[in-house]
């Protein structure tokens, strides 16, 4: 059984839809009522098994219960995928002590609390995975998210120490972490923001399908420490490992624009970061936010990454072909040089 926390909505649903495809038995745990409802259909539509607890992740208890019913209805956990977050677009001065401290519990504290259900039940029974679902913004921060680049980077070092301490046991269980780029979920429609504009992700932009079969690939292959999903995850952690200062510059000229459209706030505007928010109208949300037309459904680094060998022997075969094309040249090129001296 494949537990996903944060599965109503964006990648969480996405992966969800993904396991359900495969036949797979799926317990989700979030918050909002009519988004379980509409990702246990989606599950069952695509040929799974689905069982939805609302529970809050930010509080042990809640998910240690929904976990117990989970198996209660489902069977052992088998795999535990941690992506439920919350965040907040304003500038570090402007967010209030507790607004800081309810992101730190949802999108830090939460990952902590669902690996340590997880475990409680895995390390007895000797096997299993837990997946965090993490970011680029976990290496590199990025102004107007404080919030939420340091509960992903808290989490980098949370997964360490624990991924240490299970191979210090020779367990079996393992767990591992897929870096993430921005993507195409409905939270920029109900994040909390106090920015002019709407918020948006930082192009390019992935659809949540994309980040599902990077988490689908990662927990088949969890022996890893980690996956990057994305040329733009790859490119923003090996920058800020040699150019840190130079991104410090870039993104604070950059940062602000960068992340809102050219659109006003409109007042209206649910925000989810206390209660959770199903959508206008009693409508559900789904997978996708709505940079639809701006979004990507491939990343050809994630293939290369998760096709080492493949893309080796594709560029392996690609030079020895470039190099006889080369050669070539230069043979024609001296056969018509010497015919040119000959004539003359």
């Amino acid at each position: 059984m494949v537990v996903i926390t944060g599965a109503s909505a964006g990648i969480g649903r996405a992966t969800a839809a993904l396991f359900g495809a495969r036949g797979a038995k799926v317990g989700i745990i979030a918050r909002g009522k009519l988004g379980l409802d509409g990702v246990t259909r989606e599950v069952q539509q695509a040929g799974g098994e689905a069982f939805a607890v609302e529970a809050d992740t930010s509080d042990f208890d809640q998910v240690n219960a929904g976990a117990t019913r989970l198996e209660e209805a489902l069977g052992p956990i088998d795999v535990w995928i941690n992506v439920a977050f919350a965040s907040i677009f304003a500038p570090f001065s402007q967010i209030d002590p507790d607004e800081f401290r309810r992101v730190t519990e949802v999108s830090y504290l939460g990952f902590v609390y669902g690996t340590r259900v997880a475990l409680d039940r895995m390390k007895p029974r000797g096997h299993g995975t837990i997946v965090q679902v993490g970011s680029a913004l976990s290496y590199r921060g990025i102004p107007l998210q404080s919030a939420y680049c340091g509960a992903k980077h808290a989490i980098n070092g949370f997964t360490e120490s624990v991924r240490t301490e299970l191979l210090h046991e020779k367990s079996d269980v393992h767990i591992t972490i897929v870096q993430m780029p921005a993507v195409n979920t409905p939270q920029f429609s109900w994040v909390l923001s106090r920015l002019p504009n709407h918020p948006q992700p930082v192009p390019p932009i992935y659809q949540p399908e994309v980040a599902a079969r990077g988490v689908l690939y990662a927990a088949d292959h969890p022996t890893r420490k980690q996956y990057w999903v994305g040329g733009s995850t790859a490119a923003t952690i090996i920058a800020q490992k040699f150019a840190a200062p130079l991104l410090d510059r870039y993104l604070a000229r950059t940062g602000y624009k960068s992340q809102q459209t050219d659109k006003p706030v409109d007042p209206g505007r649910p925000s989810n970061l206390w209660q959770p928010v199903d959508g206008p109208s009693g409508q559900d949300f789904g997978a996708h936010g709505v940079f639809d037309n701006q979004a990507h459904s491939n990343s050809a680094q994630m293939w290369a990454s998760q096709h080492i060998r493949t893309a080796g022997a594709i560029a392996l075969t690609l030079g020895s072909v470039t190099a006889r094309a080369r050669r070539n040249r230069r043979g024609r090129t001296k056969e018509r040089r010497a015919t040119i001296r000959g004539a003359r």
